[in-house]
């Protein structure tokens, strides 16, 4: 619960107890330099300054420091104990990931490539083999250099012939 309570300036409570102090002036409010207004503007026309006090060395930095105090402490802890939670989960989450995509990227290199090459390399002489096979049989389409119409009919008398179990692929 919020409670409301007057404070009194000390010049009022002395003057309810009885002694005698002058009532306060705007000439304490102002600048006490002999100099006149016209020159000192022309002179720091860009200083701020608040009571006597130079601001234009405040950085935005400081400033932005200094509005920390308007959000209650509470909310402060609440808001870096999110930002500690998120920012933990994320980093660990980053490195996971890297670490996943590590051994992937790695075994894609020990594993696949091989195995892709080794397919290939084995596909590669499987053809070989059924090209020197038909060679030795006498089939005349498949020494490759002969007119398309003789390579037609061995490929048609060679289709009419049973075949064994072939892997697909090949």
């Amino acid at each position: 619960m919020v409670r409301i309570e007057e404070v009194q300036d000390e010049a009022d409570k002395l003057r309810q107890q009885g002694f005698d102090i002058p009532a306060d002036d705007e000439k304490d409010w102002e600048a006490t330099s002999d100099e006149s207004d016209d020159e000192d503007l022309s002179d720091d026309e860009d200083e701020v300054t608040e009571r006597g006090l130079a601001l234009r060395d405040e950085s935005l930095l400081d400033r932005i420091a200094a509005l920390k105090d308007i959000i209650s402490p509470k909310t402060r802890a609440d808001i870096a104990k999110t930002w500690k939670t998120v920012s933990t989960y994320s980093y660990f989450g980053g490195w996971v990931a890297g670490k996943l995509i590590w051994i992937g990227v790695t075994s894609a290199l020990l594993v696949g490539l091989p195995f892709a090459l080794a397919v290939e390399d084995e596909s590669r002489i499987s053809a070989q083999e059924k090209e020197l096979i038909a060679q030795q049989g006498g089939h005349p389409g498949a020494a490759g250099g002969l007119p398309a119409e003789v390579a037609a009919q061995a490929a048609a008398a060679q289709g009419a012939q049973p075949q064994g179990l072939r892997p697909p692929g090949f």
